[in-house]
């Protein structure tokens, strides 16, 4: 009888250990590899989330670059780009398409790139990089505009931003502590750095020059978020996403690594992310991105499978001070509605 109870007592040690030493899953979903692909033209970039308050769901607006349209000339794929809409149901899981947002502003034969959506006081703002044509080559003006909206899907035009020069694209706003709103946004006249500008009220906007501590190498789509008591900027620089972190949203101090660099070994992640967002529900952040899956070592020539993109997303993990993401492990991603985000 002894010797029966002892071995009981020394399985059920054995089993106690095992489920302590075990790695117990996050909330939440394993997201989608990739997360989303366009269903229309195949060319999801730019990816920014807005949780739609009427709806109960997330909302991700995107850059649809034309990536299945034949004879394109030169880079004109990339103009002539309406807004893509993608939604989720599951705090983010997968995603399904819901149509283009509904933008009347410049025509026709226009381009819109890289949105930026925030909801203040029951108005979403969209703050909209604008190219008036379709164009083959990159050299022509770009604006920053602000559109409002009642339900996400129907924008009305408000303004032209006064911003640095006549060639600026990627707008990220957020909300400081003391109230003012700051944009960031890349200067392309100015070695494509980074400004910002500063508004107490989401339509008037007062610039504040070139961002410090971020310059020494140049960038685009910049985003910025608050977490784990820094304020943290990740900007695409077409080598994967150079990292910054600040105290006070003025002065940054670049990390000593880049984000999603490296190939992952995922469906659609074989290559290094492009333009981000980021969004911070309740003690986790995830970082949404973009891919250009055929653009892989060797590959050469302008074609379908090089010019397609999709979204991707990686939990990321903070630890000694500094940011890190793994985007071959599974994430198990569960957003939170703003108003459980606390």
């Amino acid at each position: 009888m002894r010797t029966t109870h002892l071995l009981i007592l020394i399985l059920a040690l054995i089993c106690a250990d095992t489920v302590q030493g075990a790695e117990v899953a996050p909330e939440g979903k394993v997201a989608s590899k990739p997360l989303f692909r366009d269903p229309i033209y195949d060319g999801a970039a730019d990816p920014v989330l807005c949780w739609n308050r009427a709806e109960k769901k997330w909302f991700m607006f995107y850059t649809n670059r034309r990536a299945n349209v034949a004879g394109a000339r030169g880079v004109t794929w990339v103009h002539g780009t309406p807004i893509g809409i993608a939604e989720s149901s599951d705090a983010g899981a997968t995603w399904t398409y819901r149509g283009k947002a509904e933008i009347s502003y410049g025509g026709d034969e226009v381009s819109y790139w890289a949105p930026e959506v925030i909801e203040h006081d029951g108005t979403y703002h969209m703050y909209l990089t604008f190219v008036p044509g379709i164009f083959p080559d990159w050299g022509h003006p770009r604006d920053i505009i602000h559109l409002t909206s009642k339900d996400l899907l129907k924008w009305e035009y408000e303004s032209t931003l006064m911003l640095s020069s006549d060639r600026v694209i990627d707008a990220c706003v957020y909300r400081l502590p003391d109230n003012p709103w700051r944009l960031w946004y890349n200067n392309e006249r100015d070695s494509k750095s980074i400004y910002l500008a500063d508004s107490n009220d989401l339509y008037t906007w007062q610039n504040k020059g070139r961002v410090t501590g971020v310059g020494e190498r140049p960038g685009e789509g910049p985003k910025v978020f608050r977490w784990k008591g820094y304020y943290w900027m990740v900007v695409d620089i077409w080598d994967g996403l150079g990292l910054y972190r600040s105290t006070d949203a003025l002065n940054w101090e670049r990390q000593p690594h880049d984000l999603v660099k490296e190939a992952g070994q995922g469906a659609d992640d074989q290559v290094k992310g492009g333009h981000p967002d980021v969004v911070v529900s309740g003690n986790r952040a995830y970082l949404f991105y973009f891919t250009h899956p055929g653009r892989l070592p060797r590959v050469r020539g302008d074609t379908y499978e090089t010019r397609r993109s999709s979204i991707q997303v990686v939990e990321l993990q903070y630890a000694d001070g500094t940011i890190t993401c793994d985007r071959d492990k599974p994430t198990y991603i569960n957003l939170l509605p703003p108003e459980e985000n606390r």
